[in-house]
């Protein structure tokens, strides 16, 4: 019979060594654990991006550097931008260290690992989404499915390149959780009723972002 003392030293070693390779792995991709409150007005590209590097930093990861995960029209002045474009190249993982994607192909292929319970948010948690009595699976992108511009339109795809609050511009949204409908993409499932924060919460979300370790 093992003693008791070589029974806890394989419980030890069991419970050190399977979680190892998850642990490992900093963070390096979030669901943000809540918006700016206004909407699809997040300050353009630039105020996303604070937000994404804000939160990281509370949670402990401040040494590398956020972006969201958005795409901007070419308007005003402003280049046209594809979300795909401004993530760095991979791997990304969750907070608790679960593969997310390995690459940029991965990601924007059904290899992703973007599910209800691996896009969590900067702490560690599961973002409430379909069936939840408060539904907030619509993340902002303003891409399609390959993570590249929805629509050359501001207007349409992008809230006026993030700096509309109101219901005169829409956006393109994915489900985090990839449920509701048959195309429930992560990143462009349906466009938003508006840009306004009520609008955004009406269709079963509040402003969320994706957030990625670009080094």
């Amino acid at each position: 019979m093992r003693t008791i003392k070589g029974l806890l030293t394989l419980i030890a070693v069991g419970a050190w060594m399977l979680p190892l390779s998850a642990q490992s792995q900093e963070m390096t991709f979030f669901v943000t654990s809540d918006g700016p409150g206004n909407g699809g007005n997040l300050g353009g590209l630039a105020g996303a991006d604070a937000l994404c590097q804000r939160l990281a930093t509370a949670a402990g990861r401040g040494d590398a550097t956020w972006h969201a995960y958005l795409s901007q029209a070419a308007s005003g002045g402003m280049q046209a931008v594809n979300a795909r474009d401004r993530i760095g190249t991979g791997p990304w993982h969750n907070a608790k260290g679960e593969l997310i994607a390995a690459n940029l192909a991965d990601l924007h292929e059904d290899r992703n690992n973007v599910r209800g319970y691996t896009a969590l948010n900067e702490n560690g948690e599961e973002v409430a989404g379909r069936g939840a009595p408060v539904n907030r699976h619509d993340i902002l992108t303003g891409s399609d499915s390959m993570g590249r511009l929805f629509d050359n339109d501001a207007a349409v795809s992008t809230c006026n390149n993030w700096t509309s609050g109101d219901d005169n511009a829409t956006t393109r949204l994915g489900h985090h959780d990839r449920s509701g409908g048959p195309n429930a993409s992560w990143n462009s499932t349906h466009t938003s009723r508006g840009c306004s924060q009520s609008a955004l919460e009406g269709t079963g979300g509040d402003g969320l972002l994706y957030c990625f370790a670009v080094n």
